[in-house]
């Protein structure tokens, strides 16, 4: 793991709980020294042995122990030059096998990857948070990624207990973020037109089509209900939704008035300490039942 963050200790729990010895690169002393820890809380959160900590090896910075790996996710801030820097590297020092992949939620992988030494080894690996509950990956090729590394980063998910998926074409955002965050320019967009708040606009997703989405998506709602209902809504709907191409004023302005969130106090809402961490618990608590019932 390239990256000891909180996507970087969960994803290298989960193959150190099955049996894998993980390294974690991590250049900051703090996260670095709190990661025997926060393995032990994730393997009692699920529920697992605790033996997984003994499997992973914090250390500081790329070296040698990377050159035998059977896989190298990095899952460093997103930022594009950081990931090139990290690859150009990686490319350089790790054996022939290696399958070099990246956990950018939206950066197309074929960008993080243009100064690789083997572009053909390069994979994105897209985990959902937390990736212990959420099992999906996103398995992204490029026009360059071999054929043989995505059916062995495919494989691997599956050995580890994920879910992965083939995304054939390295688009921006992938599959899971263009739906979501298509979702989100609508959300965003309705409370800023005033049509309502933001509780309101929530309230109705979780209470509406949202309460089925764990059993049927959308596609497979559309054949149910017949085609031709979709056809006839599309025709009065899709002139009237949001087209922003820029991120839209609303949230602009709520950045740079520092109400970022829960953990600020405020954002789309106003949050206090036991609001945030009763809907973290409530979160945490359906999406490990959802996977327990899998």
């Amino acid at each position: 793991m390239i990256g000891g963050g909180r996507m970087g200790a969960a994803i290298a729990q989960i193959f150190a709980s099955e049996g894998f010895h993980v390294a974690v690169v991590e250049p900051n002393e703090g996260p670095r020294a709190q990661m025997s820890a926060r393995i032990a809380d994730i393997c009692r959160a699920r529920g697992r042995d605790a033996g997984a900590v003994a499997r992973v090896t914090p250390v500081a910075a790329i070296g040698d122990e990377l050159v035998d790996c059977a896989l190298v996710i990095e899952a460093a801030p997103e930022k594009l030059e950081l990931k090139r820097d990290i690859f150009e590297k990686l490319g350089a020092l790790c054996g022939p096998a290696t399958i070099l992949a990246t956990n950018t939620s939206v950066i197309p992988v074929t960008a993080i990857g243009a100064r690789a030494k083997h572009p053909e080894r390069v994979v994105g690996t897209h985990f959902w948070n937390p990736p212990y509950a959420v099992r999906l990956v996103e398995v992204v090729q490029t026009y360059t990624t071999s054929m043989e590394t995505v059916e062995r980063t495919m494989a691997l998910m599956a050995r580890v207990g994920q879910m992965p998926v083939h995304v054939k074409r390295d688009v921006t955002g992938f599959i899971g973020n263009r739906l979501q965050h298509a979702l989100k320019r609508e959300a965003i967009a309705l409370v800023q037109n005033g049509v309502c708040d933001a509780e309101t606009v929530d309230f109705v997703i979780r209470n509406s089509f949202g309460s089925r989405l764990g059993v049927m998506g959308t596609l497979e709602q559309s054949d149910l209900v017949g085609l031709n209902l979709t056809l006839d809504i599309h025709k009065v709907i899709l002139a009237d939704l949001d087209r922003s191409t820029e991120p839209q004023k609303l949230l602009v302005d709520l950045v740079a008035a520092g109400k970022t969130g829960a953990s600020v106090g405020e954002g789309f809402r106003k949050w206090d300490d036991e609001q945030r961490k009763e809907l973290q618990g409530r979160l945490d608590k359906a999406l490990l039942a959802k996977k327990a019932a899998n």
